[in-house]
């Protein structure tokens, strides 16, 4: 229905438009044409106003009316593509560009007038000035949103707000403690992450950026089924961490469309939110601390939490296979960390007792070297 309505308005402006170009060329055509023909008339009507309401009108519509379907289509594609990037955009990020559009046109507007005394080109100065300005005021408020939020929040006559419009934390201790924490696309496959916070051991607001979710998303569709497999368990993960441990998990729509990297954009998201990143990756770990973003590193938080075994101490262990070295047996304890035992390669398969000797710690964890014990 709106569409015929709109191609009606179509061919109604573009008969008007015919109407009005007829009447311009009318004069030229009358140095070709008898100007007694064209001033026949009845009741002030002439033969020049007939030609124009006739063939002008006519032409214009018939135009306007073929043209419209093709228009329209167009126009409904600039509105759904409009539609769906304002849908992505972050409210915030809305509104600093409608004040920088208004802004912009401001200042066009202003500037505009003192180019409208020049001739031929001095009434559409205005115009190009109100497109470059526009679009300049639109970017330049979109990506310094963050200093104007700050400026505007700074007044002491506004509240204390952050973008969801929740009133701040004034207390800088309860800040801190209540700090968001942003989730990396590893830590959510690992899983861990939903037992921790289930535990009690984290709080504040758990952040899902869109282009983590994206990230999944794209795992969980792979063709390797071991990718695909692990993208679908992280997806698991966020909908228990929401659904059934009743986190305060939020979804946040900011991206950086100019960054390729997700893991750069953890880390830019990091430090506009101020908020800390939870990951298990090594690589993330050292380059979020080097640009001042905090970080939780799962990993990390395991081997602080395993148990504290000194050289001299006895424990029971089952040698599962033998060592790199000769003579050498492996065992694991409850919590994954390796056990080498020397001169254990003969107690494979048994269940044995052993002294530990040293204690040795690396970056991928705890390893534990051990002797059998001699029985007496």
């Amino acid at each position: 229905m709106i569409d015929k309505t709109l191609r009606i308005i179509i061919t109604i402006l573009a008969a008007v438009g015919g109407l009005m170009i007829t009447d311009r060329i009318m004069p030229l055509l009358a140095t070709v044409i008898s100007e007694e023909f064209l001033r026949i008339g009845v009741f002030g009507v002439t033969m020049t106003t007939i030609l124009s309401f006739v063939f002008g009108g006519f032409a214009g519509g018939i135009v306007g009316f073929l043209v419209a379907p093709f228009l329209l289509k167009h126009l409904w594609n600039f509105t759904y593509w409009l539609e769906l990037r304002l849908n992505k955009m972050p409210g915030y990020d809305v509104l600093a560009g409608v004040l920088g559009l208004a802004t912009g046109l401001i200042i066009s507007n202003l500037l505009g007038s003192a180019f409208l005394p020049i001739p031929i080109v001095g009434k559409y100065i205005p115009l190009v000035l109100s497109v470059i300005l526009g679009y300049l005021g639109v970017n330049v408020a979109i990506r310094k949103r963050e200093e104007i939020l700050n400026m505007f929040s700074n007044l002491p006559a506004l509240p204390w707000l952050n973008r969801d419009g929740k009133e701040r934390i004034k207390d800088t201790k309860d800040d801190s403690v209540c700090q968001a924490k942003i989730l990396d696309t590893s830590v959510i496959i690992d899983g861990r992450i939903a037992d921790i916070c289930k535990s009690g051991f984290i709080e504040g607001a758990l952040i899902i950026p869109t282009f983590v979710l994206e990230e999944l998303q794209h795992i969980a569709d792979s063709s390797d089924l071991l990718k695909r497999n692990r993208g679908r368990r992280g997806l698991d993960i966020l909908n228990r961490m929401q659904k059934e441990l009743a986190l305060n998990v939020q979804i946040e729509n900011q991206d950086f469309d100019d960054i390729a990297e997700v893991d750069s954009k953890l880390i830019k998201l990091g430090q506009l939110l101020k908020a800390k990143v939870i990951t298990n990756d090594y690589n993330l770990n050292k380059v979020a601390e080097l640009q001042g973003v905090s970080v939780l590193n799962i990993n990390e938080l395991s081997n602080a939490v395993k148990p504290v075994v000194l050289p001299g101490e006895e424990m029971v262990v089952h040698v599962v296979k033998d060592g790199k070295e000769f003579g050498q047996g492996v065992a694991y304890l409850d919590d994954g960390t390796m056990i080498v035992v020397d001169g254990g390669k003969r107690h494979i398969g048994e269940t044995v007792g052993v002294l530990v000797t040293s204690v040795l710690q690396t970056a991928a964890g705890r390893m534990i070297f051990a002797k059998p014990k001699i029985v007496i």
